[in-house]
């Protein structure tokens, strides 16, 4: 089953458990977002990936300069640990990264959750790459990426209690639009995706051909 197909699935299956109301709000939000053209103004092929330096859910200090040091890199933005999307798209890159890392790249992966909460104890254990903390969005921002949830959608995830002011460290409005790009030695973004729907992700297939075409 592809990415597309499982998380289309999962979409299916969701919508019969959310409240009718709750779906209207979220389907007005996420028609406002991509209505605003905010995913055409992001970072996309041929532009220079700005550099970052950000805490890893492990502890450790992970660099773009440091990860390109030693190869291309796969670098993927997502939402949170709370976004059911991003685990299912997580768990998907953690299935290719022996082929991924066999292209000589890295893959690392960022959210604006603060280090304890980027992944779940055994998430840390269980995925073999970067997973780091971009707390405020600094990064996302400069990629294009960050943006601010409407009060009624804040108001709705605050109801469903995923709790965003504590889990983002006191920016509960802002998140990252999905995205992920492949990142050549030089630091020049050679193949992007980015969507303003959180459903949709990056398949790893197409990551993977997009490293094969870097030679």
């Amino acid at each position: 089953m592809t990415l597309d197909a499982e998380l289309h699935a999962f979409y299916t299956a969701r919508q019969q458990q959310i409240p009718a109301e709750i779906r209207q709000i979220m389907r007005r939000a996420g028609q406002e977002l991509a209505d605003s053209g905010h995913a055409d103004r992001a970072l996309t092929v041929g532009a220079q990936a700005p550099r970052f330096r950000l805490p890893s859910a492990t502890g450790e200090s992970v660099s773009l300069a440091g990860l390109l040091a030693a190869g291309p890199v796969v670098l993927t933005f997502y939402r949170g640990a709370w976004c059911p999307y991003c685990n299912i798209a997580l768990r998907a890159l953690q299935q290719h990264h022996a082929e991924i890392s066999a292209r000589g790249a890295a893959l690392a992966a960022v959210s604006p959750q603060i280090p304890d909460e980027s992944l779940s104890l055994a998430d840390k254990h269980r995925l073999a790459f970067s997973v780091l903390s971009d707390v405020g969005s600094d990064t996302a921002k400069q990629y294009g990426l960050a943006f601010d949830l409407p009060d009624d959608l804040a108001a709705v995830y605050d109801r469903l209690g995923f709790d965003l002011q504590r889990v983002n460290g006191g920016h509960a409005r802002t998140l990252p639009l999905p995205a992920t790009y492949v990142i050549d030695r030089e630091g020049v973004i050679r193949w992007a995706f980015v969507d303003a729907d959180y459903t949709r992700r990056a398949e790893p297939t197409d990551i993977l051909a997009a490293l094969d075409a870097l030679g």
